[in-house]
């Protein structure tokens, strides 16, 4: 398994993060499988929420056993500091751990969100105060949309946050604002070195009215063995990119792994010709507004 270092936290964490969105309503039993998988498979990087349904419940069994072995990270959606620490404290609970080697402020894709969570009284508060605290041992932003680089871009001016999370394909990358403003974002974020982590490696497109869903993600994914690969090869050549995350079906699992695995067979001439002539490939994050 590729291994690369996530930031300044210089911890070698697997390429593929196990995003645990995926075992938001699975089984226990489906929930082990999974993890077991992904372990006996060198992902030592796992990364959920505390809204991800009973994602972190399900992590819990098996994580707590090996946490010396693993990065761990969660996210707090909340905004304000006494709900963020509740939560912060619930999520250790439930995953019957003493601490997480990440907390994120979750979904902080525009700069109203940035805004509430780094004002006085924010969520901000509560993951400093929990890092002085030992619980917490790096602080990360995470945002979705096409905002999400101009907003983590100002992000690491107001805070020194060790990570940002945020959606990078191979169309979105296509788009001329957002690839400037992730470029932006990756340039200030490999000076201060922190780690970019991103997600939606593998999404198509939104679901269409009508659609028959064979996946739990609340987007189509790619799920031809092919396309995957080309998906994972793209997000990989950037060298500044410390890990993506896996998509939310653990179905799709062993298919990212495979992709990762076998990443240095394809180059990037066939990864552009797979991918540059996918039919109804486009973003999931509706039609994008000007991001200057």
């Amino acid at each position: 398994m590729l291994k690369r270092k996530i930031g300044r936290l210089g911890y070698e964490g697997s390429v593929v993060m196990f995003g645990a969105a995926s075992l938001g309503s699975v089984t226990q039993e489906e929930a082990d499988q999974s993890i077991l998988y992904a372990l006996n498979h060198g992902v030592n990087h796992f990364d959920t929420a505390a809204d991800y349904g009973d994602a972190e419940v399900r992590l819990g069994p098996i994580i707590s056993e090996v946490r010396n072995d693993i990065f761990l990270a969660t996210k707090t959606g909340q905004r304000t500091k006494e709900e963020a620490k509740e939560e912060i404290y619930r999520s250790l609970e439930r995953m019957r751990v003493d601490s997480v080697d990440l907390l994120q402020l979750h979904a902080v894709g525009t700069i109203e969100e940035l805004d509430k969570c780094t004002a006085k009284g924010g969520a901000l508060e509560a993951a400093i105060e929990a890092k002085e605290e030992g619980i917490v041992k790096a602080i990360g932003i995470t945002g979705h949309g096409h905002q999400a680089p101009v907003t983590h871009l100002e992000a690491l001016k107001r805070f020194s946050f060790d990570t940002v999370l945020l959606p990078l394909n191979y169309y979105m990358y296509s788009l001329v604002d957002y690839r400037a403003a992730f470029d932006a974002l990756m340039a200030e974020a490999n000076s201060q070195n922190v780690a970019v982590r991103v997600i939606k490696a593998i999404a198509k497109a939104p679901w269409e009215e009508g659609q028959e869903r064979n996946y739990a993600t609340w987007y189509e994914p790619f799920d031809r063995q092919e396309v995957i690969d080309a998906c994972v090869h793209f997000v990989l050549s950037f060298p500044g990119i410390a890990g993506f995350a896996s998509a939310g079906d653990i179905h799709l699992f062993p298919k990212i792994v495979d992709a990762v695995e076998r990443n240095g067979s394809m180059n990037n001439e066939e990864a552009e010709r797979i991918l540059s002539s996918i039919s109804g490939y486009t973003t999931i994050f509706g039609s994008p507004t000007s991001i200057a």
